[in-house]
């Protein structure tokens, strides 16, 4: 590789700092020592999802030696490890009752190649540190997640993350050049694309049929393993980007960078009627958008209830924000008056952007909505139950519809957004946690979805993967031809099922909406750790270091 080892960020203060550690019971402490105290596990009960559950000890290993002793203790001792970056994981990967194994205190160097357009880091460098040090050589990280600012490298790969950006460049699993990881067994490997290893899993002709018809036909679709894409390219890179830790930790990732677009333009198109605007997004794809977001009625409803001053007309059914990059100036703001044209008849509301600056302030409607979502009051959360389905394009305004019918049907309130150029829509419920029954009502939204997702042809995780919340899903979507590959895949790199127990492969007990975080079942932690695990959540502080939360206040 051309270029120094740059260390990004040294940050071991959770090792520094004087803390109590216990044996857990039987066991022989590994390097790094275990963590059992109450404090520190209830700091690792939470990450962004819904869940509560608080692991049986906690490990914040420094580098790749100590990750792999652990690893090896674990596989001797039968000890099950949950994989975890920072946090911020929607479906629950990143909580269990095993040994959470933070690696987001460690593994934080960068090391570029640029005349080769890559750049090699560590699992706990951020998308927002990799784009600072892409920037100045005019290069970037394009898949863009809006988590970017602590969506950390490792977590990326896990969940093949995406963002507004995919409609253009796809998941980051088209930009993963090699990873670098620690087996069940211990052992430390690089996979690097294109090098084959198709012998690890084989696949027969007739299995590969089979893959080819049960795979859902959407733009995107990260519900488990990504047999398809492997059935093409025999490339155990592609086994291994979006299985979510359940097969190995990923330590370092070979990144793919492409230059920065020249200029970008773009525009917020509004809509009175549903339809037209599901209409609309074909056309828009077919203009060569990099971006094309969707907030629906439901959100901007939030937003306005918030007392955002959204600049928006009321009555909007829903607004589309489009991002076009092009090379010349001239050619940016060409293909926005040809989309402002071409959608003329069924649009009610107009704001065109000709440069960077003019297009950040047109899309601050979209960053208004999580401080809005967060500042609900704490008798009506917002809980990511069913917020990742995907379909068909031309199914998307079927899903927005049956969505907002099933949610006023339960008596649940919800919010809709996402990347409408994928057919990709977010859905955040806000129950009324003062209502009887409400718990109930969630889990028939948790079905309805479902089912409606089956129906027309969809996928339940578009980018955030299955996790724990949508494990036990897989088999009504794939069937059980599928799913029996999905096990004999896990088998073959964990035979023990040490890695991630309960994600993607769901337990024997799995049941989607236990161990809530909120309500008055909720698994009881110290109330100075849950107040902070809520700031975190309110702030979308996900890169503060868990261990930091444990600190008695002064």
């Amino acid at each position: 590789m051309n270029g120094a080892w740059w260390v990004v960020r040294g940050n071991f203060r959770a090792r520094d700092k004087p803390r109590t550690t216990h044996h857990a019971p039987g066991l022989t402490q590994p390097q790094p020592a275990l963590l059992t105290d109450i404090r520190s596990r209830a700091a690792y009960s939470e990450g962004a999802g819904i869940y509560r559950i608080v692991p049986a000890a906690v490990a914040v290993p420094r580098g790749v030696e100590e990750l792999q002793e652990l690893v090896r203790w674990a596989a001797a001792t039968g000890t099950r490890l949950v994989p975890r970056g920072a946090g911020s994981g929607m479906a629950g990967g990143s909580v269990g009752q095993g040994v959470v194994v933070d690696l987001s205190q460690g593994f934080h160097w960068v090391a570029p190649d640029w005349p080769r357009r890559r750049l090699w880091a560590g699992a706990s460098v951020t998308w927002t540190e990799l784009t600072a040090a892409a920037r100045p050589f005019g290069l970037r990280l394009p898949p863009d997640p809006s988590s970017g600012a602590f969506a950390t490298s490792g977590g990326m790969v896990a969940t093949n993350a995406a963002g507004p950006r995919s409609v253009r460049c796809g998941s980051v699993r088209s930009w993963v050049e090699a990873i670098e990881i620690v087996d069940a067994e211990g052992q430390a490997r690089r996979i690097t694309r294109g090098a084959g290893s198709g012998e690890r899993f084989p696949l027969s002709p007739d299995q590969q049929r089979l893959i080819a018809a049960r795979f859902p036909k959407t733009r995107k679709n990260a519900a488990g393993y990504a047999l398809d894409r492997y059935a093409e390219s025999r490339d155990e890179l592609d086994l291994l980007v979006g299985s979510e830790g359940t097969l190995a930790f990923v330590t370092a990732v070979e990144w793919r960078v492409e230059p920065v677009p020249a200029d970008v333009a773009g525009a917020a198109l509004g809509f009175g009627d549903l339809r037209h605007l599901a209409e609309a997004v074909p056309y828009l794809v077919a203009l060569n958008p990099s971006a094309v977001e969707l907030l629906d009625r439901t959100l901007l409803d939030v937003v306005r209830d918030a007392g955002a001053p959204s600049g928006l007309p009321e009555g909007l059914e829903g607004l589309l924000l489009i991002e076009f990059e092009r090379e010349t100036q001239a050619a940016a703001r060409g293909v926005v008056a040809d989309a402002v044209r071409g959608l003329r008849a069924g649009t009610v509301h107009v704001a065109t952007a000709v440069d960077r600056v003019s297009l950040e302030e047109l899309w601050a409607v979209r960053r208004l909505a999580s401080p809005a979502l967060a500042r609900l009051p704490e008798s009506r959360r917002s809980l990511q139950v069913v917020e990742d389905g995907c379909v068909p394009l031309e199914r998307l305004a079927d899903y927005v519809a049956g969505i907002r019918a099933a949610a006023a049907g339960r008596g649940i309130p919800v919010a809709i957004f996402g990347h409408a150029g994928d057919g990709h829509v977010h859905v955040n419920a806000l129950p009324d946690l003062t209502v009887s029954g409400w718990r109930g009502a969630l889990a028939a939204l948790y079905a309805d979805a479902a089912e409606l997702l089956l129906r027309l042809g969809g996928t339940p995780s578009g980018e955030h993967g299955v996790g724990r919340l949508r494990a036990g899903l897989l088999e009504r979507f794939y069937g059980s031809e599928v799913t029996a590959l999905f096990r004999e895949l896990k088998q073959a790199y964990d035979p023990h099922s040490t890695l991630n127990p309960g994600v993607i492969i769901p337990s024997a007990d799995w049941a989607p909406l236990a161990d809530l975080k909120v309500g008055p079942e909720a698994t009881p932690i110290p109330d100075d750790i849950a107040a902070r695990l809520r700031e975190v959540e309110r702030t979308a502080g996900w890169a503060t270091p868990k261990l930091d939360l444990t600190t008695p206040s002064s």
